[in-house]
């Protein structure tokens, strides 16, 4: 039981470092991308569903993302949502299509996106936290049906302090070398 839930919480903590690569892939160092665009909510009839579900995001140019919603009437919510969100993006509509230039990279803009990595990175440390938490309770209830000794438990609570320590380790390492990018001129 003990290796099975290890396994199950590493590849679950390994899970939570790959969606956090993806997310810093998304921060890019001045060239357009319509990945930065993926995790805006838009308010469509009531509800939040990603930009993608109620527009096409495509590239203008190196410097400029279009957006163009599939219904005239969201282009009002797709702008604010865009504008609201933390990117620091100012969209413009023209008609039906909505401009998104990317601002050059100035050194407040290279702090803004910091803050968003950072931000990105302590959402993943939560994670890996959550799942250390959801690990010990199993632990903790396996010890009161007594299927471990407390041996046991003591020994596979260590196993995941130390297993939690390292892929919190890795998130930090991670945001660094991002973070390290982004203030390189």
């Amino acid at each position: 039981m003990i290796p099975e839930l290890k396994k199950t919480s590493e590849q679950k903590m390994q899970k939570s470092l790959e969606a956090l690569r993806a997310d810093l892939g998304k921060v890019r160092t001045g060239r357009a991308h319509t990945g930065i665009l993926d995790h805006v909510q838009v308010d469509y009839y009531g509800s939040l569903v990603p930009i993608t579900q109620v527009a096409n995001v495509t590239l203008i140019d190196a410097r400029t993302i279009g957006v163009q919603p599939w219904e005239k009437p969201m282009v009002g919510k797709v702008e604010k949502a865009i504008r609201d969100s933390e990117l620091g993006l100012n969209p413009s509509s023209q008609g039906e299509v909505i401009r998104v230039p990317m601002p050059a990279l100035t050194e407040e803009r290279r702090r803004d996106l910091i803050k968003v990595i950072k931000h990105e990175g302590e959402d993943a440390k939560i994670a890996i936290r959550n799942l250390r938490r959801d690990a010990i309770s199993h632990l903790k209830e396996a010890l009161k049906k007594k299927e471990i000794s407390e041996d046991d438990e003591r020994r596979a609570l260590d196993d995941m302090q130390r297993l939690t320590d390292r892929y919190v380790a890795e998130v930090d390492r991670m945001l660094a070398e991002k973070e390290k990018d982004l203030m390189a001129i």
